[in-house]
């Protein structure tokens, strides 16, 4: 359960007593923390100690009159919400605290309780929004820092790629219309910057990180975890590999067990970095948990904190044993790349050592069902697509970053686009297409 939002404060500031009374019976039972001053120095006074999120002042008071007193708050906290209070038409003094003071609106006396009270409520919604703003802008920054302290070549490699990045964000974005699916798109991408790396590699790494999604996604729901706990694996899988951006290119795809000591060592950083990226990420707190113990053993032989057993996240066993299957595959675990049928074997070999028995079971039975009953496809060239088609294997340019993803579905600008490509590219585009059996 989420925790209780603290309540927001309000500062009354008036010289009438009555004035103050009134506003503190309208606002407080709308939950509100009230705070009053009989004045501008004693609400100035008052904000020394307090945190306020939104000030009422009137106009007209002795010694500091409304404009004069928002505009010194203005200045000293200019993220406090101003509104001005005023029950005489006084036109040149209102247009002052509306220049000087900056107030979000001004209320005239006697005033309408449903509109002052409707008045603070999209006042404070505002100020909410406006925080969060500068929030994610700070966080922006932050990791922007972070990013080329991790490798100051990064910047340049992406450069190099953006136009390709943007060509690859229309193809999905036109086939993902619906937010969610843009969203996960988004993340795809984020998490495919390291497979567009340059080095050994190369091609070999391209749609590894989509694959360990999909598989782990579907062994977390073979296994009974609820779609939430499947949907952060899933994102997870897509992002388990984001520490390695600031790997050198010869260690990316270079096979575990033939690195040194050294070598070794930095790559073992690479979760805890992981996790450092994502851990600020209010929606991603519970992947980056997962992303740093995604090589974990179940025996306890794994890093980065030697976890074993049910001790280990029950995503991340699921992500361990996902990311081998398919790193096995790629040739980048082991020093030659395993058939299928030798990675599972590898996996069963390490059953109770390296990786959770149960996982294991429910992986090699959804390895079996999906061999039986899966889908058919067939590969077409792109003058024979139609719409309606979809995908049932990744589209990857020959640069290796990803065109279309699996499941995507083909539209006619889609299809248009592809054949401008091969045009334009001169290369012979196959896309395997889904066939339902009947």
């Amino acid at each position: 359960m989420s925790e209780a939002l603290t309540p927001a404060t309000l500062l009354f500031v008036d010289d009438e007593p009555s004035i103050l009374s009134a506003l503190r019976r309208l606002f407080r039972p709308h939950g509100y923390r009230i705070l009053v001053a009989e004045g501008g120095a004693a609400g100035l006074a008052l904000l020394e100690t307090e945190t306020v999120d939104l000030i009422i002042s009137d106009m007209r008071m002795p010694e500091m009159d409304g404009a004069t007193f928002l505009k010194q708050v203005r200045a000293r906290w200019p993220h406090t919400m101003r509104i001005l209070l005023t029950g005489y038409a006084d036109v040149t003094s209102t247009i002052a605290a509306i220049n000087d003071g900056e107030i979000y609106r001004y209320i005239a006396k006697p005033w309408d309780d449903l509109e002052i009270v409707k008045t603070v409520r999209e006042a404070l919604e505002r100020q909410q929004l406006e925080a969060e703003n500068r929030r994610l802008t700070a966080l922006t920054q932050v990791q922007n820092e972070e990013l080329k302290s991790l490798n100051a070549s990064l910047e340049q490699k992406v450069a190099e790629r953006t136009a390709e990045l943007r060509q690859a964000l229309t193809f999905v974005e036109q086939a993902h219309g619906e937010l969610k699916k843009s969203f996960l798109t988004s993340v795809q991408v984020f998490a495919g910057l390291a497979e567009l790396r340059n080095g050994p590699g190369g091609g070999r790494l391209a749609g590894h990180g989509r694959r360990v999604a999909e598989m782990s996604r579907s062994l977390a729901q073979r296994m009974g975890l609820s779609d939430t706990e499947a949907q952060s694996i899933m994102l997870a899988g897509l992002l388990h590999d984001i520490g390695k951006l600031g790997l050198p290119d010869e260690l990316l795809g270079k096979p575990f067990n033939t690195l040194s000591q050294e070598q070794r060592a930095q790559v073992m950083k690479h979760p805890q970095i992981g996790q450092n990226i994502l851990m600020a990420i209010d929606k991603f707190k519970d992947v980056a948990i997962l992303v740093k113990h995604h090589h974990e053993c179940f025996d306890g032989s794994g890093f980065p904190e030697r976890l074993a057993g049910i001790s280990i996240p029950q995503g991340a066993r699921i992500l361990a044993l996902v990311n081998d299957y398919d790193a096995l595959q790629m040739g980048t675990l082991v020093q030659r790349p395993l058939r299928q049928e030798e990675a599972l074997a590898f996996l069963i070999d390490n059953r109770g050592k390296r990786y959770d028995p149960a996982a294991v079971d429910a992986f090699v039975k959804l390895i079996s069902e999906n061999q039986k009953g899966g889908p058919s496809e067939v590969p077409l060239r792109s003058m024979h697509l139609k719409p309606g088609m979809v995908l049932s294997r990744d589209l990857a340019h020959r640069d290796g970053y990803l065109l279309l993803a699996k499941g995507s579905p083909l539209t006619s600008d889609i299809i248009g686009q592809l054949v401008k490509l091969e045009q334009a590219e001169q290369q012979n585009l196959t896309l395997y297409i889904r066939q339902e059996e009947k």
